[in-house]
């Protein structure tokens, strides 16, 4: 049976992107590292050149690329990982939908995956143009995830979220005791480490300015070991920043593979090789961070509006001291 046109050849894949507009006028090859952090600039170019389907013409490295812009990179397929299916609506109107993001969900395809993202969720279940996510939360981060569904909507979130207009919380349980019921890192972040190209790191000379405030909600012990849950305030923007700040208090995320106790956990994790020992050092499957509050002017009537997620049950699992699978 002739396949229909456009349509991958069997034993490949198209993963889909539509340009959002807070992306106007980047190159194509920035736009891309911003969405497939774990390839090298070498390889994605290599995928550029190879070809990215748009419309049956070709796009180079450094065309500008524009709000609404749809292609497609075709790529082998590999087994992908399985993913959450679940998309609990917080809030819903003409202009937003608020998503309540279970972890493990990437928001974006990336070069591992492509079908199991809460973008291609939201394409399959509602059609291309329903939401787009208007900032990012890592994988294993669960919690609300707001998106624009017009693109003046998109614009105006767009602003909101690079400027200082949106409020955020997260909880966090971390390891240890913090000796204060609050405290501040203050610390500049730079992209990038010796060991893992998508990780940030802590430096003075060549970092952005990072700030993170911190309260103690509880202290609690599990199997004899010292725990806390925290609420997190950044009050700036940065990649991993607080899961860095953490670290640099002293008292790293439960369950961060990459800044957490051993800096090569992450490295043989994606290997798929961590050693059963990592597993039980880390405590939990993900790190745990959830995104539990977040306020900001409606991108519609301009009038503040807050949206709350509460602890997820794997969390709540482990701070009651039961088992988490």
């Amino acid at each position: 049976m002739p396949r229909p046109s456009g349509e991958a050849p069997e034993g490949y894949v198209d993963i889909p992107f539509v340009v959002e507009p807070n992306y106007a006028g980047w190159r194509l090859d920035r736009y891309l590292s911003e969405k497939l952090r774990r390839l090298t600039r070498e390889r994605l170019h290599g995928i550029i050149q190879r070809g990215v389907l748009c419309e049956g013409r070709r796009l180079k490295p450094s065309t500008p690329v524009y709000p609404g812009l749809s292609f497609r990179i075709r790529r082998p397929v590999s087994a992908e990982p399985e993913t959450p299916t679940a998309l609990p609506t917080v809030f819903q109107d003409d202009w937003l939908l608020v998503l309540d993001k279970p972890a493990g969900l990437p928001i974006h395809p990336t070069a591992r995956y492509h079908k199991g993202t809460l973008v291609s969720l939201l394409r399959e279940r509602f059609g291309e143009a329903f939401a787009e996510p208007a900032h990012r939360l890592d994988r294993e981060t669960s919690g609300l995830v707001v998106c624009g569904r017009t693109t003046e909507s998109c614009r105006v979130l767009g602003r909101l979220f690079v400027s200082r207009d949106v409020h955020k919380e997260y909880l966090a349980v971390c390891e240890g005791h913090p000796p204060e019921d609050t405290f501040l890192v203050d610390a500049p972040i730079a992209e990038g480490t010796e060991l893992i190209r998508i990780a940030v790191r802590i430096d003075a000379v060549q970092g952005k300015e990072s700030r993170t405030r911190f309260e103690v909600l509880q202290r609690f012990s599990r199997g004899g070991e010292p725990f806390a849950l925290l609420r997190c305030y950044p009050e700036t923007g940065r990649q991993h920043q607080i899961r860095i700040h953490l670290r640099e208090a002293g008292f790293p995320l439960v369950g961060d593979k990459m800044y957490g106790p051993d800096p090569g956990y992450f490295d043989r994790f994606s290997k798929h090789c961590l050693e059963p020992e990592a597993w039980e050092r880390l405590r939990l499957p993900r790190h745990a961070l959830h995104a539990a509050r977040i306020s900001f002017p409606h991108p519609g009537t301009g009038a503040a509006v807050t949206f709350e997620s509460p602890l997820p049950e794997d969390l709540q699992d482990f701070i009651a001291g039961r088992p988490v699978t």
